[in-house]
């Protein structure tokens, strides 16, 4: 059997009006109109749900038994179907998977957990590691929010660029590098450790020293920025990062910080979600929030902070 919406509605308002007339004027239709809504929903339920008792109408049994459910499965689906909802984070349970490069989860995770938790103390975030695969965790919906450090080539993933990160150079104090200029010659015959979830020991550092004539001599590949900066800590080996993203697990190391002797475009961020995340609300409260706090990495305080700008990808 099947029953429209519009039933369901006619009949709440039979039910909460008592008599065709006043369901009628109250969905702004005519009488006639509501006497046949009134017939089909007598025909579908078996029951007459309203009797005439001299000039008035009373509800069935079972009509009184239903009105309550009635009632609030209208106004369930009305609520379910609106176009505008009014987001109460105060009483938003919701699960939502980020997947972020392990540098980005460590240097503003913290802050973007509290945040969260401070104004939705029913939202959980999981933060899973990065894989190294492509996009399709996000149009399967099991990702909620990704970073990277490229914009999206699907159609239906949408990218929002939220800064850009230069690539400086990490070595333990005392290391040979931090002995007078850094030069590209010094910097292209240390011996150096990549970063790669992958484990490449090659990366776009290796092709722009190429161009210039020079190799270097990558003897390790770490797969994450975090191990790799541990590692560079205690031997000579030399870590190429992103400067923003890195610098709290740097200074917390004591590590020293060196410009990197070769010029490259900025590292940019990042932040991509699925189109079917466009308009819910929730979503967009988390991806905001998520901007604002990575920002903060690549913003001095003092600075204007710019509008949010999505974009399609297309």
């Amino acid at each position: 059997m099947q029953l429209d919406m519009n039933l369901l509605t006619a009949l709440d308002a039979l039910l909460e009006e008592g008599s065709v007339a006043g369901a009628a004027a109250r969905l702004h239709v005519t009488a006639p109109a509501m006497s046949r809504s009134l017939g089909r929903i007598r025909k579908a339920t078996g029951d007459q749900i309203l009797v005439r008792t001299g000039r008035s109408m009373v509800p069935t049994t079972r009509a009184l038994a239903m009105r309550a459910q009635v009632h609030a499965l209208v106004q369930q689906a009305h609520h379910l179907l609106s176009a505008q909802q009014e987001l109460d984070l105060t009483a938003l349970d919701r699960v939502f998977t980020l997947r972020w490069h392990d540098a980005l989860t460590a240097a503003c995770g913290t802050a973007l957990i509290t945040a969260v938790h401070r104004q939705a103390p029913g939202v959980r975030l999981r933060l899973t590691a990065e894989p190294g695969t492509d996009d399709a965790e996000l149009r399967r919906g099991e990702v909620d929010l990704e970073s990277s450090s490229s914009p999206p080539a699907l159609p239906d993933i949408r990218h929002r660029l939220v800064g850009s990160d230069r690539l400086v150079v990490a070595v333990r104090p005392g290391h040979p590098l931090t002995e007078g200029p850094l030069s590209i010659e010094r910097y292209a015959a240390a011996e150096h450790l990549t970063v790669s979830r992958r484990g490449s020991l090659r990366d776009p550092i290796d092709d722009a020293l190429t161009t210039r004539g020079l190799e270097r001599r990558v003897v390790a590949a770490g797969p994450t920025a975090a191990f790799a900066l541990q590692l560079a800590l205690g031997s000579d080996l030399v870590v190429t990062l992103p400067d923003a993203v890195t610098r709290a697990a740097r200074h917390r190391l004591g590590l020293t910080t060196l410009p990197l002797p070769l010029p490259l475009p900025e590292v940019p961020l990042y932040l991509l979600w699925h189109q079917r995340y466009d308009d819910d609300r929730a979503h967009t409260w988390l991806r905001d929030l998520a901007t604002e706090t990575a920002q903060a990495l690549f913003t001095p305080p003092t600075a204007s902070r710019q509008p949010l700008t999505d974009r399609t990808g297309q």
